[in-house]
């Protein structure tokens, strides 16, 4: 159990963001087109630029890859993820957020195909496997602390969640 004592504790993770806009009973979500998580469902977002506060990276991004202007969002998770191997750049903490307000419809970009799915048929088979963990909870209305574990071939191998915890700052 590598989560449990620790040895992929100490890693220096990459700090990147990820959105989601739920409205009614469906929740929007995106087909990566390219890049890491090409071929999966999720939200929207990515890394901050030299600079630039998670926040604000978190609208960029939104912007770049669904083309929407977020007017207001809530920060609902904090997710910890690790992967065995040869991958040390793809271990990243990732700051979760829902998108209460936004201007503009979402459009496709060259990264991502947005489409709206009733939160009863979220594709979780065809999303990053933690997602089926954490992203319901979410839905119900917490916020979650999670670490996960992938091995080499980018199955989970580990998993851990709390809900609503302490350290996510609203």
């Amino acid at each position: 159990m590598l989560l449990a004592n620790g040895a992929l504790m100490d890693l220096q993770l990459k700090q990147v963001t990820l959105a989601f806009i739920i409205k009614g009973d469906e929740i929007l979500l995106a087909m990566k087109k390219r890049g890491f998580g090409a071929g999966l469902w999720n939200g929207y977002g990515g890394k901050p630029k030299d600079g630039e506060n998670i926040y604000d990276a978190a609208k960029r991004e939104v912007k770049e890859e669904i083309g929407i202007e977020v007017k207001s969002m809530k920060k609902v998770g904090v997710l910890d993820i690790y992967f065995e191997g040869d991958k040390p750049d793809w271990n990243q903490q990732v700051h979760v957020f829902l998108i209460q307000k936004y201007n503009g419809e979402p459009k496709e970009s060259e990264e991502m195909l947005p489409k709206w799915f009733k939160i009863n048929e979220i594709p979780y088979d065809k999303m990053w496997e933690d997602d089926k963990f954490w992203l319901p909870k979410v839905i119900e209305g917490h916020s979650v602390y999670g670490r996960f574990l992938f091995g080499a071939d980018n199955k989970l191998k580990e998993k851990h969640v709390e809900l609503d915890p302490k350290m996510i700052v609203y």
